[in-house]
């Protein structure tokens, strides 16, 4: 089995936030790989990692950052693969890493989800394979499908509460 998606964090005190992606890729029968590699501490073993990405069958990265949060960046710059940058609350909130991975310059683009938001950044990684992918495509599809229907159950849960000025 040879994966399609990276998932790379500086750390991996940025497990517990990457995890919802991987549970994600598991559920949708993704085949993934998980890595630590710092911008910073491992600045070679990025640009390895970057450069042969594609190489290796990688069809989607996804870079998890916070605070200086340069990795989504720096391996967009060495990649012609989509990045989605994950910024992980650290210091500011994690308003500081969501401010720096949006700020990509021209040319240069990261596809940026919410902070701590993995679970959207794994949803984005299936959509972008679902393009080429109909197997793929099919399981993102009944994905969606699963979210309207808990969503009908719980409007249909919520006719069950009684209040004095309920209407509905």
């Amino acid at each position: 089995m040879k994966p399609l998606v990276s998932i790379i964090m500086g750390s991996t005190s940025d497990m517990p936030v990457m995890e919802k992606a991987a549970l994600f890729f598991d559920e949708m029968e993704i085949p993934f790989e998980i890595n630590a590699l710092s911008a910073h501490r491992t600045p070679d073993m990025v640009e390895s990692f970057a450069r042969g990405a594609k190489g290796r069958g990688i069809k989607v990265i996804i870079a998890a950052a916070g605070m200086a949060a340069h990795l989504p960046g720096v391996v967009a710059a060495m990649t012609p693969l989509p990045v989605i940058g994950v910024p992980v609350k650290a210091g500011l909130e994690g308003l500081d890493a969501l401010l720096a991975i949006v700020q990509m310059p021209p040319g240069i683009p990261v596809a940026t989800v919410a902070i701590n938001g993995s679970l959207n950044a794994g949803i984005l990684a299936a959509q972008i394979i679902a393009a080429g992918d109909d197997a793929v495509a099919a399981k993102v599809e009944n994905y969606k499908e699963k979210l309207k229907l808990k969503i009908i159950k719980a409007n249909e849960e919520l006719k069950d509460l009684r209040f004095k000025f309920k209407t509905n």
